[in-house]
């Protein structure tokens, strides 16, 4: 017989909860960049005006090597005109797709940049993959904060629990502000599906039973996708469902898909899948907290490009 899911517990206890009283529902702006078809989101507590950011953009173009912070100005002057005061800076995992605008929005706004404790096995893979040397710690120093399944905390008076989610990485995190799921990349919209599981450490029957857990929250928690890829027969580009259409309607992950069959059609599918575009600056930038790799002594940053090693 298996142990009972205490984290899980919590979370259906807090969402069910927020259900009952707006008073413990965030309020949530969402900015969508169409260059990496990423969602980040502002969460605030209404009776305090606290807020975190969610998954933020800093804007790059591989073929100049140059950064820009439109992404992220836009968020800095929705927080400056709705008079908002930011205590956290939240990454669900160290993304493949974009680089993090994390330093540069503390360094705006304040708060803490977090994210999930097993950070520390991507820093590892991806330290040695870049021969990132001893000046990159494999700690997670670089962060703040380092979660756990069923840490919690407040966004002002919101309360939040950590749900622990791996399978797309090692370090997916999912936070539950209220009634409302942050779930990183885990899932999508229920017409595009769920998450490769081909990085490394990645699995797909990890990441199976992450969904699940997902999933046994109350049907009415609100679910925050960190993109949305428009696939075909959908002219918008949507980003919120439900515990209940996901059950009801995600093509990879609704009720009565069994575990196996989702492993084989994950495994498949990933098999025919490129690399994202800037995996590899990406990750270079995301395991150091947002922040570029050091200067060289002639006061450039440069980004490594491993040749035949992925």
């Amino acid at each position: 017989m298996s142990s009972p899911d205490r984290v899980l517990e919590q979370a259906i206890a807090q969402a069910s909860a927020a259900a009952a009283d707006p008073r413990l529902r965030p309020e949530i702006a969402s900015f969508f960049d169409p260059a990496t078809f990423t969602v980040t989101y502002v969460v605030h507590d209404p009776a305090t005006r606290e807020a975190a950011i969610i998954d933020s953009v800093l804007d790059f173009d591989p073929a100049s090597g140059r950064t820009a912070t439109t992404s992220a100005d836009a968020v800095i002057a929705h927080v400056t005109s709705q008079n908002l005061k930011v205590t956290w800076l939240l990454e669900t995992h160290a993304h493949a797709d974009h680089f993090s605008a994390a330093p540069y929005l503390q360094e705006r706004l304040g708060g803490k940049i977090a994210i999930g404790a097993e950070i520390t096995r991507v820093q590892a893979v991806f330290g040695k993959l870049f021969n990132a040397g001893t000046e990159f710690a494999r700690d997670g120093s670089q962060f703040d904060v380092l979660f756990h399944d069923g840490d919690s905390f407040t966004i002002g008076s919101l309360p939040v629990t950590v749900m622990h989610v791996p399978g797309h990485t090692p370090a997916c995190i999912a936070y539950l502000v209220g009634d409302a799921a942050f779930v990183g990349d885990t899932m999508f919209m229920p017409d595009y599906g769920t998450a490769r599981a081909d990085f490394p450490g990645g699995d797909a029957r990890t990441l199976f039973r992450s969904l699940r857990r997902i999933l046994a929250l109350p049907p009415a928690t609100r679910l925050f996708m960190c993109h949305d890829y428009l696939p075909e027969g959908r002219s918008d580009y949507v980003w919120e469902s439900t515990v209940a259409a996901e059950r009801a309607g995600n093509v990879h992950a609704h009720d009565g898909i069994a575990e196996d069959d989702f492993v084989a059609m994950r495994e498949a599918r990933d098999a025919t899948l490129a690399m994202p575009r800037l995996i590899l600056p990406s990750v270079q930038v995301n395991m150091r907290a947002g922040h570029l790799p050091p200067p060289e002594d002639n006061g450039v940053t440069y980004l490594k490009l491993p040749v035949n090693a992925v």
